[in-house]
Formats: C-alpha cells, structure tokens, sequence
C-alpha cells in the first residue's frame, strides 16, 4: 500500500471543524439544565461565546433562575454565566407548587 497525502488539486484539504467548541460547551450546560432538579428548562436557551455562557428564555418560578446559573457554573470550561431568563408564571401557578 502506497501512502499518499492528501491534496485536492495540489492544495492541502481543508478540514472542518463539524463541533466548534462553543458549540460543546452548549451541549454539556443544556444536557446538565435538563437532568438538574429544580429547574424545568425546556424553554432555556444556551448560548456560549469562548467560556461565557449566556441563558436566555422563560421559565415558571423566580427560584429557578439562580438554580440555572449554579448548574451552568458547575459545568468544567465555563468561566462566567449572564442569566437572562424571565420569569413567566402566574401568582397561581407559583402557588400550586
């Protein structure tokens, strides 16, 4: 067998990154939102920018807000956490739970 680096027309390939990092970093603070007690994330957004990570999006009760920020900073490579979810509940449905 013969090697042969690879060339495209005399030009080295480029090779893409298919999971930049940022996009793994998301990954790891979504999958840990979604396992973590305490916080109902299905309308959380995550978005990372290097370690900064950005939550964005409703959720039902106040106390769920600082509960996303502590799973978010638990997660290795994430160096600070801008929390800007809302919060969407009723009085009612505050108080049912």
């Amino acid at each position: 067998m013969v090697f042969k680096h690879q060339q495209f027309y005399e030009t080295p390939p480029e090779i893409e990154v298919e999971f930049p990092p940022h996009a793994v970093l998301e990954g790891l603070v979504s999958d840990a939102l979604a396992s973590a007690g305490g916080i109902d994330a299905s309308d959380v957004t995550v978005t990372a920018t290097g370690s900064i990570i950005t939550l964005a999006g409703a959720v039902q009760r106040q106390e769920e807000i600082p509960r996303a920020t502590e799973v978010a900073k638990g997660i290795a490579g994430v160096g600070e956490v801008r929390n800007e979810i809302k919060v969407t509940g009723t009085e009612q449905s505050r108080r049912a739970i």
